[in-house]
């Protein structure tokens, strides 16, 4: 019975392991679980398999009220709609998501218990809207969440807090969340708080709050759901569900009781690292975790015995690790050395030597920036071997000529983590990392993977077009006729000998920057933020360099829009500045800083104004604005594609390749976008200047900046 569970008032992540200390106790002593909740993901079975199996055994009934996740759009059209519309709107993106979450080919073990516990009635969902209009209590309930457990003596908890029925809501790695409970046997003002739940859940249930529409689970999401759970076995499937977490403990960068846990895909991907003699790259999509992961692997190597080299790309990087380093891993008397940034420790009486020998009584981290460690003073005083574990994050910047000179350092045990490990346009660089990382880890965790996973946040992708000036336009053409001639004296035949060549690169390298600072995008960046920007939205604005920033930032504080900068030079704190976007919102305008390891999950919207023809910038701009946070449900992505001003005796052939590096970017993140819309514009784009949009795709190349 509930009675035996001894409860606190209250819970609090970061205190409290909520998971274990209420809810999987409370689900594992009911019979009956009623819940009002925000958003519900079934993921949360990983949470609470030890509680589900008593649950189902004893009878165990759940009754679910929970909202469906709208688009922009999906509101405009209830706004202008009557009631009949607006329901078919709402089955329509309920429809959505089941398909996007059970139309998977192989389906994980959550998923398909969740698909069993709604086709036998196990669970019974039903889809709620609360209208502007409905009563401060009732809109309070979606906001706060709300539930009861009840058991078969008629005793009941209830509970009222933040979090959601998900992953993210009961997990310690997901959201900071808290819970008020209140069992009904305590007291008379518990038991009136119970009293009042539980009617406001049966009104709520029943459609008889004023201005909240209900509906049942509409029956093509339901078909859905009962082809998925044909001939399930829900025993096995939670036995699957026990199995996945005793392996996610394994890993847990802190193996102490309630921690953070890594996902499955984690797990999976440090369960084929390790069958893989300990050595891999991790092709993992921006913004799903690969630090935690790498960190994961830390501790175990730790446990082994190994002495821990980290190399990271830049100053911003090695700092945030250091701070992650020591919040994730749990490891008694771990000591941390960093190299580069200013801290130059490393470079006295042999310490660098020292720290990194085997250590059996002591356990050791160096974290070093890259320039650091391909310096000759860093690799002369490194000690190799195979006691050490040398990890690389966005290990594609190891690829250059200059910091290849790492892959001198011996290491027993070796990962390399980047969402894109090999270096467009450099085959060579490519090699060297692959051959000294071991090669990709199957499978890759893509963005489609990550959204699926929820992992990642759902997007909406918004292409603008402008044009080049005559200017900008007779400067293109002319350099690229020089690069025409240079190829031509060279007798270069292919994409390789084109990269390798520098004075070739360089004019390549100024003609894209011709792209990025077009002209037009200036004022049509205040064109989209005026259409579109709402206040307390959170925009990053990507521009090129610091001329661009300036006259965009200015041109928006003229017209009044709360803009602010955020790159490496700027005046002021950065980290005040982040903390101020993050909590009131506004218009970040930014350069290059963002593109790898800082991270702002928050973020809504995003602006590119800096197009590149780098596949990798813009997979890690589109990640930067994927990442979940607590009420974000989908983020829009404006892009700026400049296009050719054809003027007389332009060559047909020139302007087809600003389309053509355009279109590179544009498609792939049009692909995985929420409106195909997107898609046929960009065909018809491709349609207006001859280019075939699946060749479009494939292009891009490394810019050389590192």
């Amino acid at each position: 019975m509930l009675t035996e569970i001894s409860y606190k008032p209250s819970y609090s992540k970061g205190i409290d392991d909520i998971a274990s200390a209420f809810y999987n106790p409370s689900m594992k002593h009911a019979i009956s679980y009623d819940r009002i909740s925000g958003y519900f993901g079934s993921s949360v079975f990983i949470i609470s398999w030890s509680a589900l199996k008593p649950f189902m055994e004893n009878g165990g009934k759940i009754r679910l009220i929970c909202s469906p996740l709208l688009t922009d759009e999906d509101r405009n059209a209830m706004q202008t709609g009557y009631a009949a519309q607006n329901d078919e709107v709402i089955r329509a993106a309920v429809l959505r998501e089941v398909s996007e979450v059970f139309n998977q080919e192989h389906l994980s073990a959550p998923y398909k218990l969740l698909a069993y516990m709604i086709a036998e009635g196990i669970i019974d969902i039903r889809i709620a809207t609360v209208g502007d209009t409905a009563a401060a209590n009732i809109r309070r309930l979606f906001h706060d969440k709300v539930g009861v457990f009840g058991d078969r003596e008629h005793n009941y908890v209830g509970f009222r807090g933040s979090m959601n029925e998900t992953f993210q809501g009961l997990s310690p790695a997901g959201n900071i969340e808290s819970v008020d409970v209140f069992p009904s046997w305590v007291d008379e003002r518990d038991r009136i708080r119970v009293n009042e739940a539980q009617t406001q859940f049966e009104n709520l249930w029943n459609g008889i709050i004023p201005n909240v529409r209900v509906m049942a689970f509409p029956e093509a999401a339901s078909a859905i759901v009962r082809e998925k759970a044909r001939n399930a076995n829900w025993e096995k499937l939670i036995n699957e569900v026990r199995i996945s977490e005793s392996i996610a403990d394994k890993w847990c960068a802190d193996i102490r009781s309630g921690k953070k846990r890594p996902r499955p895909h984690q797990y999976k991907a440090l369960e084929a690292w390790e069958k893989n003699d300990y050595k891999g790259i991790f092709e993992h999509a921006t913004g799903s975790g690969k630090t935690y992961t790498a960190m994961c692997a830390i501790r175990h190597e730790l446990d082994r015995g190994k002495s821990i080299l980290v190399l990271v790309p830049s100053i911003d990087l090695l700092n945030q690790w250091f701070d992650e380093m020591q919040e994730n891993i749990y490891v008694p008397g771990l000591n941390y050395l960093l190299c580069g940034g200013g801290h130059n420790e490393w470079k006295k009486n042999g310490m660098l030597a020292r720290w990194t020998q085997r250590h059996p009584d002591e356990k050791t981290v160096v974290l070093a920036t890259m320039d650091t460690a391909c310096s000759s003073i860093f690799l002369n005083m490194v000690s190799g071997g195979n006691h050490l574990f040398i990890v690389a994050d966005e290990v594609h910047r190891l690829g250059s000529s200059h910091r290849q000179r790492v892959f001198s350092i011996e290491a027993g045990s070796r990962l390399a983590l980047s969402a894109t490990p090999r270096r467009y346009g450099d085959a060579a660089g490519t090699a060297a990392i692959f051959e000294y990382f071991g090669g990709v880890i199957p499978p890759p965790f893509s963005l489609a993977d990550a959204i699926n996973a929820q992992v990642l946040t759902r997007y909406f992708y918004h292409p603008y077009t402008v044009k080049l000036t005559l200017a900008e336009q007779e400067e293109w053409d002319t350099l690229t006729k020089d690069i025409s001639k240079l190829v031509a004296r060279a007798a270069v035949k292919d994409a390789e000998g084109i990269f390798n060549s520098p004075t070739i690169k360089k004019k390549l390298l100024a003609r894209a920057r011709i792209l990025k600072n077009a002209t037009a995008k200036v004022h049509i960046a205040l064109t989209i933020i005026a259409a579109h920007y709402q206040t307390g939205q959170k925009w990053i604005v990507y521009c090129d360099n610091q001329t661009q920033l300036q006259e965009v930032l200015a041109l928006l504080l003229r017209n009044g829009y709360d803009a602010y900068e955020y790159h490496s030079e700027m005046k002021g704190d950065r980290e005040q500045t982040l903390e101020y976007f993050a909590s009131c919102g506004g218009i970040l305008v930014s350069i290059r800083c963002l593109d790898e390891g800082v991270d702002i999950p928050t973020t809504t919207h995003a602006l590119i104004l800096a197009s590149s023809k780098n596949p990798r910038e813009f997979i890690q701009r589109r990640g930067r604005i994927l990442r979940k946070a607590p009420n974000k449900h989908y983020a829009h992505l404006f892009d700026v594609m400049v296009l050719p001003n054809p003027c007389e005796g332009s060559n047909e052939e020139k302007t087809v390749n600003i389309v053509t590096s355009e279109l590179a970017r544009a498609i792939q993140f049009g692909e995985m976008a929420e409106n195909p819309s997107c898609i046929a514009r960009l065909k018809n784009i491709a349609i207006d200047f001859d280019v075939d949009i699946d060749t479009a795709k494939e292009g891009g190349f490394e810019d050389g900046t590192e």
